[in-house]
């Protein structure tokens, strides 16, 4: 389906405006119904979602960056996996007794779907064009390797194969045919060295920051719409009639500031989106912390390399590491170039964004919440000596990690990337003092008049589903009500449906949206014969790491 490209409006910077406010010393205020805070795939998202539902409703959105994805939701800034839990090992934790759970696996392949359907949704509507510029089939592989590893592997697959939503998946310990999988890894190793690895066709490699400036774009041509880039937010006030003044300024000139008046606020500011719930004042804020972790890859564009290696493979994670540390090698697919990347390498800065300021973390800590991130600290020693040992790596330790995954690495092919930041949730617990959450979390008020979203993996994989869930739980009256329900069907009709359920509908949404969005697909009901795993039961701390996990 190949339409002709409409003419875009350019992103205008507001500075020149903010300036001259600030030369005649006036505030002007702007009025708007939604304010979202954050140029990203989230904010994106949501303002996507509400121009369907209520097209009269005037939305404006500010960045403090030049352009818009150019934090979180940059091709560059993230792994670009579109995450359905079909290689990620975290997601399938090994039970006390030694058993699989997959519940958070089927959790998130349905969620992945919500998206898929989004996503092709607005391609019929002419928002997102040419799927091949932000969505292409790359197959999804876990690899291991080792007796203990490879029976986990065994039993991951044998679980998985409960669920409908997982039964194109293969699954091979031979060494020609996970050489024929995925060359990399298996040139040069040990031909006696035991290992196992899973493939599955339809997973997919996602450009984000390519789909949150098209859908930008898109909401750009409404004339309700409003962008506001260089523009930081300095203060909230909340109003008598529960709509919010929010003032901002140009961020290159703080003096010049101005106010916008909001009815409902989305905080989608990725890492820096504590920082403004703080900011609110809302009770919700106090219950909340951030650990910050940022992210480091290997890069090649070495064409031997990358035209030998069509997938991405993920690894089993680190004792400690958190979920978005798990190795992967993986092809990547950004504004139409193919690269292969290895990693993420942890990293640690107080920094809430990659653009952000060092003092982030200091300013975020409120009496409220420094004693739950003592806690966590306290709780997670394993986690902090991870970050450690992954801070002091020199360059022959990378090359080393990554030469386990793809033995003839040469160093000369690869530089050193810096990604994005992470800001992980810290949660105020009864029990604990402080426990750490590695997802995602939308926070509002009692009122549903401020909503932001906190945490980081699976993220940006997610993004519609989330912005769903946060329609259900501020917009509450009017997702029950019959225009909403029949245009939410329309936008992803397996929304509210459990899937795993459904094996007929699994198939049908695969098809269409692999049609509609050009990727591959073809159903396939084989099961692959997998000698019996031998699992052993966990210690009591190994089951504390996995709840962690999730």
């Amino acid at each position: 389906m190949k339409k002709k490209m409409a003419v875009l409006r350019s992103q205008v910077s507001v500075s020149d405006v903010a300036n001259a406010d600030a030369r005649t010393h006036t505030r002007t205020e702007h009025e708007t119904d939604v304010l979202l805070i954050g140029g990203g795939i989230m904010s994106a998202t949501l303002g996507t979602l509400l121009q369907e539902l209520e097209p009269d409703w005037s939305i404006t959105m500010v960045e403090q960056m030049e352009r818009v994805a150019e934090e979180s939701s940059n091709g560059w800034n993230n792994a670009g996996t579109g995450h359905a839990a079909l290689m990620e090992l975290n997601y399938t934790p090994q039970n006390a007794d030694g058993s699989i759970s997959i519940e958070k696996a089927i959790s998130i392949n349905e969620s992945f779907q919500i998206s898929r359907q989004f996503w092709a949704h607005q391609v019929t509507r002419g928002v997102l064009r040419q799927p091949g510029s932000f969505i292409n089939s790359v197959p999804h592989m876990s690899f291991v390797w080792g007796e203990d590893n490879v029976n986990f592997l065994r039993a991951r697959y044998q679980a998985l194969q409960q669920s409908a939503l997982f039964r194109g998946m293969r699954y091979s310990e031979d060494h020609a045919q996970i050489k024929d999988w995925a060359p990399l890894v298996m040139e040069g190793r040990d031909p006696q060295q035991n290992v196992a690895a899973t493939r599955t066709e339809t997973g997919t490699d996602v450009n984000y920051g390519e789909i949150t400036r098209q859908l930008i774009r898109a909401l750009q041509r409404q004339e309700n719409f409003s962008l506001q880039l260089n523009t930081m937010v300095r203060r909230f006030k909340r109003n008598a009639d529960n709509s919010w003044t929010v003032t901002v300024c140009d961020a290159s000139n703080h003096h010049a500031k101005r106010t916008i008046r909001a009815k409902f606020i989305f905080i989608g500011a990725g890492g820096a989106a504590l920082k403004l719930l703080q900011k609110t004042g809302i009770p919700q804020a106090n219950d909340y912390a951030g650990f910050p972790v940022g992210g480091q890859f290997l890069v090649t564009e070495n064409p031997e390399v990358v035209n030998h290696h069509l997938a991405k493979v993920y690894g089993r994670a680190s004792v400690g590491a958190p979920p978005m540390s798990v190795p992967h090698i993986d092809t990547r697919i950004i504004d139409g170039k193919r690269v292969v990347l290895f990693g993420p390498f942890a990293t640690f800065s107080t920094k809430f964004l990659k653009n952000g300021s060092l003092w982030d973390l200091l300013a975020s800590t409120t009496p409220s919440n420094v004693m739950p991130m003592i806690n966590v600290g306290l709780d997670n020693v394993d986690l902090v000596k991870y970050l450690i040992s992954q801070v002091m790596q020199k360059d022959s330790d990378r090359l080393a990690a990554l030469q386990a995954y793809y033995p003839q690495a040469n160093s000369a092919d690869w530089r050193l990337w810096q990604a994005g930041q992470r800001v992980q949730i810290i949660k105020r617990d009864p029990q604990k003092g402080g426990v750490l959450r590695l997802g995602t979390e939308v926070v509002s008020d009692d009122e549903g008049t401020v909503a932001a979203l906190l945490g980081a993996s699976p993220g940006a994989s997610t993004a519609a589903p989330i912005m769903l869930h946060l329609l259900e739980k501020v917009f509450k009256e009017k997702v029950n009500s019959a225009a909403w329900q029949a245009k939410i069907k329309e936008v992803a009709p397996t929304w509210g449906v459990r899937l795993q359920d459904n094996p007929a509908l699994i198939e049908q949404a695969l098809a269409y949206t692999s049609e509609v969005l050009e990727l591959h697909y073809a159903p396939t009901a084989g099961f692959d014969p997998v000698p019996k795993a031998q699992l052993k039961s966990q210690s009591a701390t190994a089951k504390e790491m996995a709840d962690i996990a999730l």
